[in-house]
């Protein structure tokens, strides 16, 4: 056998031995490497974690974590790891599931209807890494309160229900910054003019607004039900609103998860600055975190010469208007003779 022919053959072999190397390097690089049947799953990587620990939290999703650490190490992942929460999608390959973990995704944060900051902090919590304490301890920084116009009583009206972009991991301290900026763009210049038409502050409409979301479910009508509100404290009359009684009976009990459906009588004489049938004006804070509806139906209530409403027992979930408090107690005898049918105790 000639020179040629044996430098062909060794030439050859190299080839199909470099293709099959090649080839192993790609199914190890590029193949699909998931374990989940799922399209799509989150991976939650807390502050802190090094990588042996990133490691044991992924292993799960992974078909071949050898196949992965090969390919983090290569590209030097297994260096530089940080914390956030990363899309993993089905059929992913080792490559494309370290190009993920660089890539820290945002969730969409909802809240609403809470009754007070400890609920608050529980629902986000659960959706956020901060842990409820260390979130609770940072909304009621006195510096921070005192720089943005709000106290103990008054902070729950900073949150503005609604859904926001935020990554899973952001601090406290940004994150507290992130909804009072949310807080000063939701107050623009045209609702910040309709409040200083009331002559109120945005937080007192809040607190307004909050009494009106828990007087009505019905949207259309709370603007009707801000219009009473309004008249009463133009004519410094107590605000006589169930809601409030409520809410300072379950401050009283530090228990706001009580259920209570029913005032009565002797619920009217609790001793609290939040019962709005013994003091005149509005209570020092919201009682629940109003939506926006509440809000721009204080701000945009209604004109007319309404002082009382009741609910209606002919259109349930509504109420009946009056002018005068004899017309207010034909609706409101109809509805006590109804719900002391209905035989609701609390």
């Amino acid at each position: 056998m000639n020179k040629k022919k044996k430098a062909g053959i060794v030439i050859g072999i190299l080839f199909t031995v470099a293709l099959i190397v090649g080839f192993i390097i790609y199914k190890s690089i590029f193949s699909a490497n998931t374990n989940f049947p799922e399209k799509e799953i989150y991976v939650k990587i807390p502050t802190g974690s090094d990588y042996d620990q990133i490691l044991e939290i992924i292993k799960p999703f992974v078909k071949d974590i050898g196949k992965f650490k090969s390919v983090a190490e290569k590209r030097s992942y297994s260096e530089n790891v940080f914390p956030g929460r990363f899309m993993f999608k089905k059929g992913m390959n080792s490559f494309e599931m370290v190009t993920a973990l660089r890539h820290n995704e945002p969730l969409n944060l909802a809240f609403n209807n809470q009754e007070s900051l400890e609920k608050l902090v529980s629902r986000l919590s659960s959706q956020m890494e901060i842990d409820s304490t260390t979130m609770i301890n940072s909304f009621r920084d006195s510096v921070f309160m005192k720089a943005n116009g709000f106290n103990e009583e008054t902070i729950l009206g900073m949150f503005i229900p609604n859904t926001y972009e935020v990554k899973w991991n952001i601090s406290p301290e940004k994150f507290r910054e992130k909804m009072a900026n949310e807080y000063k763009k939701f107050w623009n210049d045209d609702r910040k003019a309709k409040a200083k038409a009331l002559n109120m502050t945005p937080e007192q409409v809040i607190t307004l607004a909050a009494i009106v979301h828990k007087e009505t479910v019905k949207i259309d009508e709370r603007p009707r039900v801000a219009g009473v509100y309004l008249n009463r404290l133009k004519l410094d009359m107590p605000l006589q609103a169930d809601p409030t009684i409520i809410f300072a009976l379950k401050k009283r009990d530090n228990d706001f998860n009580q259920v209570i459906k029913r005032v009565f009588s002797g619920d009217l004489i609790i001793n609290s600055p939040y019962n709005t049938y013994l003091n005149i004006g509005l209570p020092p804070g919201p009682i629940a975190m109003p939506d926006i509806s509440a809000i721009d139906a204080v701000l945009n209530a209604e004109k007319h010469n309404y002082i009382y409403f009741c609910a209606s027992v002919e259109r349930f979930g509504y109420h009946e208007f009056a002018e005068t408090f004899a017309e207010h107690g034909v609706w409101a005898k109809k509805y006590r003779e109804w719900i002391a049918n209905q035989g609701v105790t609390r």
